[in-house]
């Protein structure tokens, strides 16, 4: 349970993060079986940062995620990582949805949204997440 405290060597912790990711040019380019390549993506590259994909989500062109993860972590390195793997192991595949909407290299859109989970209980994101309406 995400709410649940994690223990490092010398810390006691539980701190969670709502992240978005938008594709390039807002391009709708998943399909319900990008979504759940990606959620596999997702979940080895948290598991890398001894972080934990809580839930995960997404509509046709954005994602959503809640990670619980340590405070060694910086934000921006996880993110970056999330983004860059699996937009290379994704173009990897090489979709026909995601192939013939985006050129070039990218897959995301090098902006996103982050927001801590401290002021809203972990099952209302949960819930929030598990609304989105996966194609």
């Amino acid at each position: 349970m995400s709410n649940a405290l994690r223990r490092g060597r010398h810390v006691v912790y539980n701190i969670n993060i709502h992240l978005v990711f938008v594709t390039k040019y807002r391009g709708e380019v998943f399909t319900a079986e990008v979504i759940d390549e990606l959620g596999l993506i997702l979940k080895q590259v948290c598991k890398d940062f001894d972080a934990k994909l809580v839930e995960f989500n997404g509509e046709e062109d954005h994602v959503h995620l809640l990670v619980n993860y340590p405070p060694k972590v910086s934000v921006s390195v996880l993110v970056n990582s999330l983004k860059g793997v699996s937009s290379r192991m994704i173009r990897k595949k090489q979709y026909p949805s995601v192939s013939q909407k985006l050129w070039g290299g990218a897959l995301w859109s090098p902006s996103y949204f982050a927001s801590s989970c401290g002021g809203t209980s972990i099952e209302v994101i949960r819930q929030y997440i598990e609304q989105q309406n996966k194609p």
